[in-house]
């Protein structure tokens, strides 16, 4: 399993890269591997204002449906239309090609409340 350190984690499974003003999301490569292969996924919309733990889309697999939640409020500036054609680009590049969601943080600093790399790779040693 891979978790790269210069990104940010949550304990719903996700990633954060921080870029300019924005940020950027997908699911880590733990979850991608607890999902097994990716069939579809469902994207919001672009320009939707999010909140904290708002459901945003879903991920569904061979195995199941997961939601995907913001991690941080914002307003969605991109979708990765790739995974429509695509979505088993999570399970093959979940830190690259598969990301998911760009979004503005309507507050910069909420980042620094997300997991870094140790205390991701903590949290799923205990899965």
């Amino acid at each position: 399993m891979t978790t790269p350190e210069d990104l940010k984690y949550t304990e719903e499974h996700e990633w954060l890269a921080a870029q300019a003003e924005t940020v950027r999301l997908g699911i880590t490569d733990y979850a991608q591997g607890q999902l097994g292969d990716v069939v579809f996924v469902e994207l919001p919309e672009v320009g939707r204002t999010v909140n904290a733990g708002d459901p945003i889309g879903e991920v569904e697999s061979t195995k199941s449906v997961s939601e995907i939640f913001a991690p941080v409020a914002g307003e969605i500036t991109a979708v990765n239309n790739a995974l429509d054609d695509t979505p088993e680009l999570i399970n093959s590049e979940p830190y690259g090609e598969g990301w998911i969601v760009e979004l503005t943080p309507s507050d910069p600093n909420a980042l620094d409340a997300l997991l870094d790399a140790k205390a991701y790779q903590e949290l799923t040693q205990n899965d």
